[in-house]
């Protein structure tokens, strides 16, 4: 099995759920208070303060300081069996994927156990 963090938009939360549902994934965890983050890029104004600003004021106002610190993001986490992987990763990415900066960031790690509370089960 393995484990996946989709940090994501939030304005995305829903189709990312409805999306995952459609692939038969409904079950998931997910923060529904925002996570805050950044990139590389150091924040993307555009997202949050200015939505009509140019690309080359933006640029501008990130080497003057002024982007923001983090942005913020929904974080989901999903227990997927190894041969489902793939697809949800990429229905995650078709859902989320807008080609600009802050689309958010998905980590595939190994998840060497799972306990059911109610039953104590294990496995699959």
């Amino acid at each position: 099995m393995k484990e996946i963090y989709a940090i994501i938009r939030m304005n995305k939360m829903n189709d990312t759920k409805i999306a995952l549902e459609e692939i038969g994934h409904p079950a998931m965890t997910a923060y529904t208070y925002r996570v805050m983050g950044r990139g590389k890029q150091r924040g993307v104004l555009q997202e949050v303060k200015f939505p009509q600003i140019s690309k080359e004021k933006a640029e501008e106002l990130l080497k003057e300081g002024e982007a923001m610190t983090y942005v913020p993001k929904r974080l989901l986490y999903l227990a997927v069996n190894d041969d489902e992987v793939d697809k949800v990763v990429e229905t995650l990415i078709k859902v989320n994927q807008t080609g600009h900066h802050g689309d958010g960031k998905i980590f595939v790690c190994p998840l060497e156990r799972s306990i059911r509370i109610r039953t104590g089960e294990e496995g699959e």
